[in-house]
């Protein structure tokens, strides 16, 4: 009898510590823009660049959520493109490792360019150990509202207790009015996804990757009013586009509304960021979506929680996928991280310590094999410089990011040797990690070479590893 009053008792006390275990684990909700460049809101993302902020599109709760968090001004997506980036961070792996690095289809011989780009796999592998999966095992429940985009059946089938499916850019199409892209409806799913973990005391991760700014014809007819009159020489889309961002920001207003009214503020935190850059005029920035230069993978980011203090900086480089190291982290996930992992934690980033993120490799690398914004290349991120290798020509160029973010001054010709070794690096680690190159193209014809595309994708309708997922999934980002 006292034995099994000794076990009861045991058991009570094994419930007990299990139960104020998830107590203390953070909730975390990371919300995902779509398309959206650094300088698309009205939050400053430098604060020694004054145009590194919109001065027409208004974004008051997005300013709030900065204020009271930390803002990083070097933060960078995994790629220049969606689809790419949204893989990345469900498996804490780049796209290059991945092999999924465009979001639309690849071009292939028939199209014409003096390379053939790789094609890409376009179905998330069931192999993958992802965020959601890690965190169902650390003890929290798991949500993903939006686009999925990344196909393999859906967030259902990895690692999530809700979502939306296995949703594309055309799930989003449908909602007008006063539901654009389904901002609102995406906000209420999470609302009442966090009463009911509350209730059950239990810790929660929400992914909410929205669709703005995608689909800008679907802002609601009062905000595209508002910016017709803000933004008189703007073409439809420009208008379109400062709308719905206005539109989203009223999203999450109405969201970190419902955190504080459910009183775990200060038990939660909270991430915004966007899933690649945008094609922005003007602007401190170069490039924009479809290349690796500042303008393509430079993405707002701020992040407000527990022990983050507010109005802060950070100006170390960091990457998407570093939040899966991060989000184990806040966790107490106390496992090892599947083998090839990329990212670094970047807690000690949000403690006020400005050193950089350490990582299996020391540095940055964009791998964009394709034609988009221009011909295929690749990116090395090491300290203040960055080297991009262009592989038409087979050359380099080297800029020193500290002095010229706007990438104007190639200094290839003035610093060989550190343009050099950093090329060798480069492809280096392209081939550690197993990234697909583009190839010579025996169909070019040097007399009449086709036009990039910036949007789209070739002819191409076969993926590597088959053609897997839906439309959505297969289609542009």
């Amino acid at each position: 009898m006292k034995q099994l009053t000794a076990a009861i008792a045991l058991l009570l006390l094994q419930s007990l510590v299990l139960s104020l275990s998830a107590a203390d684990k953070p909730n975390i909700i990371f919300m995902l823009s779509d398309d959206q460049g650094w300088t698309e809101t009205s939050v400053p993302m430098h604060p020694n660049i004054s145009n590194s902020m919109s001065e027409v599109i208004e974004t008051p709760n997005l300013l709030k959520l900065a204020k009271q968090g930390m803002r990083f001004s070097q933060a960078y997506s995994p790629a220049p493109v969606c689809a790419p980036t949204r893989i990345s961070l469900q498996t804490g792996k780049s796209p290059g490792q991945v092999h999924w690095t465009k979001a639309s289809r690849p071009y292939t011989a028939a199209d014409g360019f003096k390379l053939i780009p790789p094609t890409n796999i376009r179905n998330i592998s069931k192999e993958e150990f992802t965020i959601g999966e890690l965190l169902q095992e650390a003890g929290y429940s798991t949500a993903h509202y939006g686009k999925w985009h990344i196909a393999g059946g859906g967030p259902a089938a990895h690692g999530y207790d809700e979502s939306d499916g296995e949703t594309g850019n055309e799930h989003a199409a449908p909602h007008k009015g006063d539901n654009p892209v389904d901002i609102f409806g995406m906000g209420k799913r999470a609302a009442a996804f966090m009463e009911k973990n509350i209730k059950a005391d239990k810790p929660f991760f929400i992914q909410l990757s929205y669709n703005a700014l995608h689909y800008p014809q679907n802002a609601k007819p009062a905000t595209v009013a508002k910016y017709r009159k803000l933004i008189p020489n703007g073409n439809q889309r420009e208008i379109g586009r400062a709308a719905i961002g206005e539109n989203l920001d009223e999203g999450i207003g109405l969201l970190m509304a419902k955190v504080d009214e459910l009183g775990i503020a200060d038990n939660t935190y909270v991430v915004y960021m966007s899933d690649n850059g945008g094609n922005v005029r003007g602007g401190p920035l170069s490039g924009g979506k479809g290349d690796v230069r500042e303008g393509g993978i430079r993405v707002p980011l701020f992040i407000r929680g527990p022990g983050v203090e507010a109005n802060s900086w950070s100006h170390q480089a960091m990457v998407g996928y570093d939040f899966y190291n991060t989000f184990a982290e806040w966790a107490g996930y106390t496992k090892s991280l599947p083998k090839n992992v990329e990212g670094g934690s970047i807690t000690h980033l949000l403690d006020g310590k400005e050193t950089p993120v350490t990582r299996s490799r020391e540095g940055l690398v964009f791998h964009f094999p394709h034609y988009q914004g221009e011909a295929p290349h690749s990116t090395l991120i090491k300290g203040d410089y960055k080297l991009i290798h262009l592989y038409e020509t087979n050359t380099s160029q080297l800029y020193n990011l500290a002095k010229d973010i706007g990438e104007s001054k190639d200094l290839s010709k003035s610093q060989p040797e550190l343009a050099s070794s950093m090329e060798s690096e480069l492809l280096t680690r392209l081939k550690a990690i197993g990234a697909d190159l583009p190839e010579m193209n025996p169909q070019y014809d040097p007399q009449n070479p086709p036009q990039i595309r910036r949007g789209g994708g070739g002819r191409n309708r076969e993926a590597r590893g088959g053609q897997g997922g839906n439309r959505g999934a297969r289609e542009g980002g």
